[in-house]
Formats: structure tokens, sequence, C-alpha cells
């Protein structure tokens, strides 16, 4: 484990803070951890990352310029996307790919189609994912890409050709020994193949490892699609046996019946557990005595993938499934569930977090005195890049894995981060979200320091 200095949150100043790097030299401006990051929303999940990013430089005492440096991305890549649509017209969509940082190793990010995605997002996204390597131990660093465009409306020949020409015009940014993109949303296995396709006809030689999320003939990773899932769950275990709490003797809640949500509900009911709740898009299905989560799962199969109607439930909304008396919740369907509006009414032990960012930042310190343990989203969900990295070793090698293999290597790594970041929550007495913070920003500065800045 990297050294980190015991902190007590009351005596921090910002006038104390010293350089972690090299001299106990002061800070020039007492307000530069709040200028660096994009202007959001305060609600949104990437401000309430930047805070939370905030907050961990002031523990490790990051001087101005190495917060600057870990604050900003070391590459933004705008692009415009020429593409010739189906009626013969000719429509320009415009892309991004940023990377974040490459300190760790080769850069690390899905790529999202969205009518709504702009580069300040991707920018966060992309210093979501290098903490998030940074505490499962991945050698890899964050990256984040993008196209805007509303891929419901454009033909499959219309996403190839956009994609086609998106990779093409990232050759010099993409490679396996570069940055490693991967599916993100509205973007899915067959998107990744035309890109892995692009960049090998370029590179006049088949390039598995430029992209991962592939499908398993092209050398994708057998296990990497319930990656998410089975990460959210081995944590939510491991974070079980802390509170003394047996699975089979747990009562377990799950917003979010998609691929995250619909495992992590499987694996749990698998290890006894009573999941007492789910949703979905169409709303909350309750059932104190436990639902029958196999059940449920080919029902949405066979219902377009909607529990809507489902019959051994009671219907009930979003806001009383998140407010249920559980052991377990994980939130696993989208942003800002949790905030101060409703952090208060939280009655669950531990809340895993499926999603990326279901909890704001104001609603920290009040799930914190309610004595709640959160297992964060930076290490919860990390389950899917740390498979990601798996199936990049495997291309690398030639040599592919049995699905019980990536499972065991994929419950050994997220137990062993786990662990890892409650014993520093325990040694410093911060919380898990404040520790794997902290251990993933130090050990990102701490191999910078040892690299050195090229000159």
């Amino acid at each position: 484990m990297i050294p980190i200095k015991k902190y007590s949150q009351e005596i921090v100043h910002r006038s104390t803070i010293t350089n972690c790097m090299s001299s106990n030299k002061p800070i020039y401006s007492p307000n530069y951890y709040k200028e660096p990051g994009p202007k959001l929303d305060k609600e949104s999940p990437f401000e309430s990352m930047m805070e939370r990013f905030r907050f961990a430089a002031e523990i490790l005492k990051l001087d101005e310029g190495m917060f600057e440096y870990l604050a900003n991305p070391v590459k933004q890549v705008i692009v415009s996307i020429p593409v010739v649509m189906d009626n013969g017209s000719i429509k320009v969509f415009e892309g991004y790919r940023v990377i974040h940082d490459n300190v760790l190793g080769p850069s690390k990010g899905g790529i999202r189609y969205s009518p709504d995605v702009n580069i300040d997002e991707v920018k966060a996204l992309a210093s979501w994912m290098t903490w998030k390597c940074a505490v499962v131990n991945v050698p890899f660093g964050g990256a984040k890409g993008g196209v805007r465009c509303n891929p419901k409306e454009l033909s499959i020949g219309e996403l190839e050709r956009l994609t086609r020409r998106y990779t093409a015009n990232l050759l010099e940014i993409f490679g396996p020994d570069r940055d490693i993109p991967a599916p993100d949303m509205n973007t899915n296995e067959q998107v990744m193949a035309w890109i892995m396709d692009t960049y090998s006809m370029r590179s006049q030689k088949t390039e598995t490892a430029v992209v991962t999320g592939k499908p398993i003939i092209l050398g994708g990773s057998q296990g990497r699609k319930e990656a998410t899932g089975r990460g959210v769950v081995t944590c939510t275990l491991a974070g079980l046996n802390k509170i003394g709490l047996m699975p089979n003797k747990s009562t377990v809640v799950v917003q979010g019946f998609g691929n995250v949500g619909s495992v992590s509900a499987e694996l749990m009911y698998e290890q006894g557990a009573k999941v007492i709740a789910v949703s979905d898009i169409s709303g909350g299905y309750l059932n104190k005595e436990g639902l029958n989560i196999p059940e449920m799962i080919q029902y949405s199969k066979e219902n377009n993938n909607s529990l809507e109607g489902y019959p051994d439930a009671e219907k009930i909304s979003n806001d009383d499934l998140l407010e249920l008396e559980c052991d377990v919740l994980i939130p696993a369907a989208k942003e800002d569930q949790i905030g101060k509006h409703n952090a208060h009414k939280i009655k669950a032990k531990i809340i895993s977090e499926g999603a990326n960012g279901p909890v704001t930042a104001n609603a920290d310190s009040i799930l914190d005195q309610k004595g709640i343990m959160v297992i964060p989203d930076i290490l919860a969900n990390a389950g899917g890049v740390t498979v990601s990295y798996f199936e990049w070793v495997q291309d690398r090698q030639g040599y592919f894995w049995t699905e019980e293999r990536v499972n065991r290597r994929l419950n050994r790594m997220m137990r062993s981060a786990f662990d890892n970041l409650y014993n520093v929550s325990e040694e410093y007495n911060i919380t898990l979200r404040q520790a794997a913070y902290v251990y993933a920003i130090n050990k990102v500065a701490t191999t910078l320091k040892m690299r050195g800045i090229y000159a």
C-alpha cells in the first residue's frame, strides 16, 4: 500500500496545505482547489466527482502545480465526422476523445453516442476513469470519447460509416499501447468491431487489443457482459462481511434492471439474499417475502425488456423504492438518485453504487452521519474495466481464459481493492469514498513524481 499521511479532517486548512512533491512550499492561491474542472451543475455526478477530488487533494496536500496537472486532461481532440447518409446527402457530426491521464499506462475509456454529449462531459468522465483504474490497480490511465449524434435516427449503414470515419480521424490517438476504447452509452460490441477493423486495415495487421468489449469471436473476453454486476456483488459481499451480516440473512433493493442491475440482483439472489424490490423504467416492484429474480429476468426478456405488468409484486414509485428499509441498496440506474433532498430518508445499511454518480456530493456527509457504508462507484462498478483489462491481456498474449478463470480473477482483484480501501478508511478515519479518491490520486501523483515531468 502506498503510504498516506494520517489525516484529521478538523485540522486541515488551506493555509497549511503544503507541497507533497518536494518542499514545504505553501500554496500560492487559497482558492485554487475550487477553480479547475468543468463548470457543471452542482448536482451533476461530474461536479460531485470534482468536489471529491478537491477534498482528496487537500488531504494529500497537493501543491497548485500537481493539482492542476491531475485536474486537467493530457490531451483533448475534437474532430469533424462527415458521413454520406443513406439518401445521398452529407451530414457532419462532431466527435471527441479526451485522454485525461496516461501515467499508469495506456489510457482506457468508453465511447458514447448521444445528442447531448459535449467536451466538458467527456473531460469529466475521462478523469473518472483515471481514478477508477487506479483504485482497482489496473495499469491504465483514464480516457473517454463521444460523438454528438442520435443513434436511434441512424441506420446501421450510417452508424458504421460514422464509426469508421471517427476511428480514421483518431488513428494517431488510438492504439493498444496508447489509448484503448470500449463500449459506453449507445455503443456496443458491433461498434467496437468496426473500430478494430478500421484500425487494423490502416495498420495492415489485425490489432484485436486496440479495443475491448468486442464480440468473443473477434477476441472478446468471456464474462465481460456480467463483469460490472459481478464486481458490484463482490464488493457488496465484502461490505456485508465487515458489518457482520451473512448474505442469506440480508435484504436487498436494486434500482435499475438493465445489465448491471439484473446481474447484481441475480447474483445476490444466488447468494441466498432476499431481494425484496427492483425497478426499471416502468417503475418499482416490491415483494417483502422476496422476489424470484430469475423469473423476473425471463419475464423482462419476453416483454420487450420491461417488467411492466409483472404479477407477483406490488407496484411502487422509484422514490419509495430508494427509501425502503433494507440491508443493501444497489442504485444501478442513473446518476443523482440520492441527494440532500432524500439522503436522510435512506434506511439501508450499505449502498453499493452500481451506476456512475448515483449519490451526489452533498449527500455524502448525511449518509456518513447516518452510519451508512457507501461503496463508491469508482470501486463498486469497476468490474467492467477490470475485465476489459483482462481482455486486453488475452488479446496481447493470443491466449484466452475460461469464464471461470475470468470470474475468479475478477473476484480476487475486486475483493483486494475493497479490503485495501477499507483499511485506508479505518486507519485514517475517512469514508470509503474518501479513501478511494485519496488512494487513487496519491497513486497517480506518486507515480508521476517517480517518472518526473518530461521537458
